[in-house]
């Protein structure tokens, strides 16, 4: 059995190389250019980020994001990140042609965000969020992963404020 990589405090992160889609390859193996686990950002910085990667069409790597987010956010938001992240690994799977996955995490996602759907922190569209992503598990559930509308994961509320993090 191998050791599992960790950091410098112990805790457990995966080095390993991975495809487009995020999946583990070989040790050694080249892969695609990583978000790096240690990453701390503004919130508006993540989100920023997280979006530019969803715009092309790079969920893994928007949930990279998200959840180093998560990992540095404050308790009373680490349920908002972590749900962003979840949904962003839905739609991982959901590329993956996983179905069951995409579905699953899309929900539990959307479940994560529910308390945050009328304060909307940071000027996202959570409720707007919770609807595309529910909708869109729905579908999935009943055609599949390659039938259904597209459905883009747009995080912030266009009306925010200029600059507005």
């Amino acid at each position: 059995m191998s050791e599992r990589d960790r950091d410098p405090a112990g805790r457990a992160h995966n080095a390993r190389p991975r495809d487009a889609f995020g999946r583990p390859l070989a040790r050694g193996a080249a892969g695609v250019e990583r978000v790096d686990e240690s990453l701390v950002l503004s919130p508006a910085e993540s989100i920023e980020y997280a979006q530019r990667f969803l715009d092309e069409d790079k969920p893994f790597h928007a949930h990279e994001v998200l959840e180093a987010a998560w990992k540095s956010a404050p308790d009373g938001e680490r349920d908002l990140w972590q749900g962003l992240a979840q949904i962003a690994v839905g739609l991982t799977h959901r590329q993956r042609q996983n179905g069951k996955g995409a579905v699953t995490l899309l929900r539990r996602g959307t479940d994560r965000l529910q308390p945050y759907a009328l304060t909307s922190p940071h000027h996202l569209r959570v409720a707007g969020i919770i609807a595309d992503m529910s909708a869109l598990a729905a579908d999935i559930e009943r055609d599949g992963t390659d039938t259904g509308p597209d459905r883009a994961l747009v995080l912030l509320d266009p009306a925010r404020p200029e600059g507005g993090g």
